[in-house]
């Protein structure tokens, strides 16, 4: 039954999809070129909501039975009002951080805490006072980073639906049926508009989605690996690589360049591709099969011992500094490495 909902809901998406375009341009919800983002052309930038619409239909077929449904639906529902109002008017950054932390603390009430976790050697560590505002903070802290990668056609989908398929497949094996039921609706609800949103794009998720995609995945991470160990506490890490890489050192940038967090760039992943002289597809594809293989290495994670799950770890952390230092994420200075990662036939600039 539940892969059937997936069905259900990538074809609903795809059904859903180019009325939610007419919609966007009718309310003025549109995308306008400028200095720092890609494309050329005002697009319709509410395609969220049709991935919301998608997962909703997915909810009312499948009625997963679990105590966190309400919290969830009525946390995302604050998540979309947020993002579709953004998508319209352009909200201030307080007002959309407001917007997240109301949804965060819904489902903190409903029981998605971060309480404890099992060291690997031995003991508990206790989170006490500290579990609620913890807990917040990962799910703002993923929520915004599926934002900050949403710069390209097919980015933020994309990358979501790998984290999504990741996250639905462990839950599988650890026997937990709604984290999968609902990480396979939403990634139906994504596939579908992924058919519209992949390059060259007929419409945009913008805000709506890219926050809504954020907090769900945010919500099936922490369920699914929460009071376990310290190794666990690790996986949704790892599934999350690209987007919280990314985020880690555009914060390392702006402090750097003495900027406020929240002041836009072009010096995310992708931006620094796309300088190398990447084609947009290429990069999109080039940063999907990253987003792959962090998920490989969390599922390869999972079945370690503790020494192997630390080994992976050292690889991944040694792996991510060679490639930072190749496409120069934090200081735009090439290194040698470049070289030899630079397509054929593209001039230095």
């Amino acid at each position: 039954m539940v892969y059937v909902t997936l069905l259900l809901c990538l074809i609903a998406s795809i059904l859903i999809t180019p009325l939610v375009k007419k919609l966007a341009i009718a309310i003025g919800a549109t995308d306008k070129p400028n200095q720092r983002k890609v494309h050329q052309r005002i697009m319709p930038r509410l395609g969220g909501l049709a991935i919301y619409i998608s997962f909703i239909i997915g909810l009312i077929v499948l009625r997963p039975e679990d105590s966190l449904t309400i919290p969830i639906l009525i946390g995302s529902a604050v998540i979309i009002l947020t993002g579709v109002l953004d998508d319209m008017i352009e909200l201030s950054a307080k007002v959309k951080l407001l917007g997240q932390l109301v949804a965060a603390f819904i489902v903190v009430l409903g029981g998605a805490q971060m309480e404890y976790i099992n060291l690997p050697f031995g003991g508990v560590l206790e989170f006490g006072v500290f579990s609620i505002p913890l807990t917040i903070l990962w799910i703002v802290g993923i929520t915004n980073a599926i934002n900050l990668i949403d710069g390209l056609d097919g980015l933020a989908a994309g990358v979501s639906s790998i984290a999504l398929i990741t996250i639905s497949l462990m839950a599988a094996l650890k026997g937990d049926i709604f984290v999968m039921s609902i990480g396979l609706i939403v990634l139906g609800s994504t596939l579908g508009f992924l058919f519209y949103n992949f390059h060259p794009a007929k419409i945009f998720m913008g805000d709506t989605g890219a926050l809504f995609l954020g907090y769900i995945i945010s919500v099936l991470a922490l369920l699914g690996f929460k009071n376990v160990t310290m190794i666990s506490l690790i996986i949704p890490l790892i599934i999350l690589g690209v987007p919280i890489s990314d985020t880690f050192f555009a914060i390392v940038r702006r402090k750097v360049n003495k900027q406020p967090l929240s002041a836009p760039d072009k010096s995310h992943l992708h931006h620094c591709l796309l300088r190398m002289g990447y084609t947009h597809r290429q990069t999109v594809l080039i940063i999907y099969a990253i987003a792959a293989m962090f998920g490989l290495a969390a599922l390869i994670f999972s079945m370690s011992t503790v020494w192997g799950a630390l080994i992976v770890v050292a690889v991944l952390i040694i792996a991510i500094e060679l490639f930072v230092e190749s496409i120069g994420l934090v200081n735009h200075n090439y290194q040698p490495l470049l070289r030899l990662v630079k397509p054929r036939n593209v001039r230095d600039r």
